[in-house]
């Protein structure tokens, strides 16, 4: 008697959050992905180094996994890459970036570590985030709000746990030109924050990896235009 042999099932997908934010910043693809694989959103918000991060991810996660994160989540996303890329079956980095902290950066967090620990973190989102975070000209306050709501959840501990990892990230050049995985490098056209040319050079370094420049979008393409990006997504599983 022969046997048919049971249909293998798709990698589970991690999602990671960017800083300050939780699944809601997923939730369009949450959506849609539901239904083709187990999707899985884990916390980046209990260390402060991109390493510790990255090694209590690897602890929970499944043996081998689908992995998209977006902004400091891709950040992460690039160090599991580093720590365990043989378990990373796939790859999505979303307006982010490779390179470590510039000394100018470094230095102006100082500040508003200090400023959001005294109580400060919603002025803090307001004045130096809002205005980066969509494309210009847009009038989406509702993802403004989303993300303002997403932040003083958090809280101004994780603010600086998650400041001072981004303050001593390490450069993931290397890291990417040994990958060798599906893999999706998207953004928005008008990121302020992660511009286009982090994108390209991503693109560069990943071998036969795919470039995503979304029209109409910013630093959040996952809320501002969800369905482009879900569809990029959908192409990347099924890759």
């Amino acid at each position: 008697m022969t046997t048919t042999p049971a249909p293998l099932l798709p990698e589970p997908l991690l999602l990671l959050p960017g800083m300050l934010c939780d699944a809601r910043l997923w939730a369009p693809q949450i959506a849609a992905l539901s239904a083709m694989r187990w999707v899985c959103v884990p916390t980046i918000a209990h260390a402060d180094s991109v390493e510790a991060l990255a090694a209590g991810i690897l602890s929970e996660a499944p043996p081998r996994f689908a992995l998209a994160g977006l902004s400091m989540g891709g950040i992460v996303a690039m160090e599991i890459v580093r720590q365990a890329g043989d378990r990373v079956a796939r790859l999505a980095l979303l307006d982010t970036n490779p390179l470590g902290e510039s000394d100018k950066v470094r230095a102006s967090r100082e500040p508003q570590i200090a400023e959001a620990l005294a109580g400060g973190l919603e002025a803090l989102i307001r004045r130096d985030l809002w205005p980066v975070y969509l494309h210009a000209g847009s009038d989406r306050q509702d993802i403004l709000d989303l993300a303002l709501e997403m932040a003083l959840a958090q809280g101004p501990a994780v603010f600086e746990r998650q400041s001072r990892a981004l303050q001593t990230r390490p450069d993931q050049q290397e890291t990417l030109k040994g990958y060798g995985g599906p893999t999706l490098i998207l953004c928005g056209e008008d990121d302020r924050l992660c511009p286009v040319k982090r994108h390209t050079l991503m693109h560069e370094l990943v071998p036969g990896s795919t470039l995503v420049v979304v029209p109409g979008a910013g630093h959040l393409p996952t809320l501002e235009t969800p369905d482009a990006v879900c569809a990029a997504m959908r192409a990347w599983l099924a890759a």
